[in-house]
């Protein structure tokens, strides 16, 4: 699981790609939960966090920059 310091780290190009991968992985993941075949549950739920986690940091710097503009 990643920690959120490692993601503050990561500039915002890698957050995105980061994102896209995560959710291809969740998408992936929600198959193999349908179809049995799921060899860690507890994956689901680390990259469902990981996530909220990134998109949480996108708007606080998004929030920020439209501070600094205004």
């Amino acid at each position: 699981m990643a920690d959120i310091a490692d993601l503050r780290t990561k500039t915002d190009d890698q957050l995105n790609a980061e994102l896209i991968e995560l959710k291809r992985e969740q998408f992936n993941l929600r198959f193999q939960a349908a179809t049995n075949q799921l060899e860690a549950p507890s994956r689901i739920r680390e990259v469902r966090r990981t996530i909220a986690q990134i998109k949480t940091l996108q708007n606080e710097r998004a929030a920020k920059a439209a501070a600094a503009k205004a």
